[in-house]
């Protein structure tokens, strides 16, 4: 029957869900029947809602004469009656503003990207962010001031780490270019975690001669290893905002849930698999994505990649099933862009 719907069936089913995104509450046939464009009465719209609640794609709530759509009624809508909208200017240009501020450090980019994905589509944003094991290509040492040293770490694949240290005494150009030099012969090939234990154990061992200042430099500088580790981590912003729709206990039990799953590192690994399942943005409504099956919200999720054009990370929304995917879509498909573009430079 889905296959066969007509016009008429696909114009009030868009009425609906339109509605139900906008609200949150359940449509009536009396209220459809004052759209403009329908021009039908309350009770041929009866007979239509009721067409598509046997088709399983409406359901009454008990509470209300009125229907909101089901799962299956929001993946049809997604599926063939959703109009996806495109971005203002003023929209890509913040997006693009927002995340170059974040300048070259992954971390910062990372962070800003998910606190506007969240600002943008009013629900909870969240970044994949990449492991950080890549082997390090280059580190440079960049004076800010006598004794703040900024440190460059470029990662193969294209990531640039920007840390900023502090050392006890005055240090020199010299100092700088012999720490770097020191490192860059020890890093090569290996991840900032695998040199650590070496390089600590030379110059302790006094097995390099390094003078005082050098020696601090290159024990801090290796000191600043990304603190996720080897295993990557998830960003999420915007928590509070998966309240906003909290009606009944029952549903606050169900976004503490959701909340307490996003902190499990096996999520990571989740919501990976499915940002890499398909190439662009995904929608996963309700149980369709086993990491809701019990919590009864949605996922909107986009990949994003290196220089190689390999995915590392993923960056996303998650909301109430009713989240608005037509805004969301576009959102997420041109930060992922920007991403790349800034990882890439």
């Amino acid at each position: 029957m889905i296959q066969e719907m007509n016009k008429r069936s696909e114009a009030i089913l868009r009425y609906i869900v339109d509605s139900y995104m906008s609200t949150g509450e359940p449509v009536g046939s009396r209220t459809l029947s004052k759209k403009p464009g329908l021009n039908l009465s309350p009770a041929t719209i009866r007979n239509v809602m009721a067409d598509l609640e046997e088709s399983g794609l409406l359901f009454a709530p008990h509470t209300s004469a009125g229907r909101i759509p089901t799962q299956q009624g929001l993946r049809f809508y997604v599926d063939g009656l959703m109009e996806i909208g495109d971005l203002t200017e003023g929209e890509r240009g913040e997006i693009e503003t927002r995340c170059k501020t974040a300048g070259h450090s992954m971390e910062s980019l990372l962070d800003q990207a998910t606190t506007m994905l969240s600002g943008l589509s009013s629900a909870a944003g969240l970044v994949i962010a990449p492991k950080t094991d890549k082997p390090v290509k280059q580190i440079q040492f960049v004076q800010l001031d006598a004794r703040r040293i900024l440190t460059v770490m470029v990662m193969q694949g294209g990531l640039v780490e920007n840390r900023v240290l502090e050392v006890d005494h005055d240090v020199s150009a010299l100092n700088l270019s012999t720490a770097a030099n020191y490192l860059n012969a020890r890093l090569e090939g290996k991840t900032l975690l695998e040199a650590q234990t070496l390089i600590t154990e030379e110059i302790r061992s006094k097995k390099v001669q390094l003078d005082t200042l050098t020696a601090e430099l290159v024990e801090k500088g290796i000191a600043l290893a990304p603190p996720s580790g080897r295993e990557g981590h998830i960003i999420v912003r915007g928590q509070s905002k998966l309240l906003d729709d909290v009606k009944a206990l029952e549903d606050l039990t169900k976004a503490r849930q959701l909340l307490a799953t996003l902190e499990e590192q096996k999520t990571m690994s989740l919501l990976l698999d499915a940002a890499q399942a398909a190439d662009g943005v995904q929608i996963f409504i309700g149980t369709e994505n086993n990491m809701f099956e019990h919590s009864g919200w949605s996922m909107v999720i986009s990949p994003y990649k290196n220089t190689e054009n390999r995915i590392i990370g993923a960056i996303g929304v998650i909301g109430p099933t009713r989240l608005n995917y037509g805004r969301i879509i576009p959102i997420l498909d041109y930060t992922s862009k920007v991403m790349q573009k800034i990882i890439g430079s």
